[in-house]
Formats: C-alpha cells, structure tokens, sequence
C-alpha cells in the first residue's frame, strides 16, 4: 500500500518536489516516532495529537508547527513569511533544514510534556473507595 504522503506528492514536479521531498525527509528525521498521515489534504505528523503540517502552494512550501511552533523563533523577513501558526519558505530560496529540525523538535518535546503531565495527572486524582464500611 502506497503511503498517503507519497500520493500527496505526486501531484507536484521539478523545484516544487524537490523541495517537498526535502522537507518530508527534515521531519521524518527530526521526529522518527511520529505517524505520517494526512489531515486538512496535507501531510501531517502526529504523536497522539498533530505536531506539524506542511503543504506544497504555488510558491512556497508551507510549514504549520502551529502558534507554540512559531512564538520563540526568530525568522529573516526576506526569506519567510509567517503569522501565528505557518511559515512559508520560498522555493527559490530552498528550506532552512536547522530551522525546521529545531521547530519540529520542541514541537515533540512539547508533545511529550503535555502527555506526561497528562498522565500524572490521571495518576494523581483521589481515589473513591467503592468498599461499602462494615458496622459493628
């Protein structure tokens, strides 16, 4: 069975491609235990919940780290454009590997934070006792 990212990629060619393959090839190493999928028609990367998207468009290739992807990284204005949850790396312009490797790698790490605190929580909440109390 063809993987749902391939067949996504199979609708673009030559710089655009090339560029999306690359990014593909970013992610799967920055993020080794996450699940590719596709959500939204894009590809996707989850562990229990999405880390990242990104896209190809007529110009650029689009990366979605969502808004806590984006917040504590500084961009050059005249290689990417972005907003609160996407950045848009020029095709012309290739990608930057450092920079997606270091979103997508606190995008895990606030992946498993967020499920461990979950777990604790779950593990810590008082327990009922169901043991009906004996009389004398």
């Amino acid at each position: 069975m063809t993987n749902p990212i391939e067949i996504y990629l199979q609708q673009f060619d030559g710089l655009k491609l090339k560029n999306l393959q690359e990014m593909r090839i970013i992610l799967q190493k920055a993020l080794p235990e996450a699940e590719e999928c596709i959500s939204y028609g894009i590809p996707t990367y989850c562990m229990s919940a999405v880390l990242v998207y990104f896209a190809g468009n007529k110009d650029h290739v689009g990366f979605y780290p969502l808004s806590s992807g984006i917040g504590k990284f500084a961009f050059d204005p005249e290689d990417t454009n972005h907003s609160k949850g996407a950045i848009q790396f020029l095709y012309k312009k290739g990608l930057p590997k450092g920079l997606i490797r270091s979103i997508a790698g606190m995008r895990r790490v606030k992946r498993e934070l967020v499920k461990e605190v979950q777990a604790q929580s779950q593990s810590s909440q008082v327990k009922i006792c169901q043991t009906p109390i004996m009389s004398q």
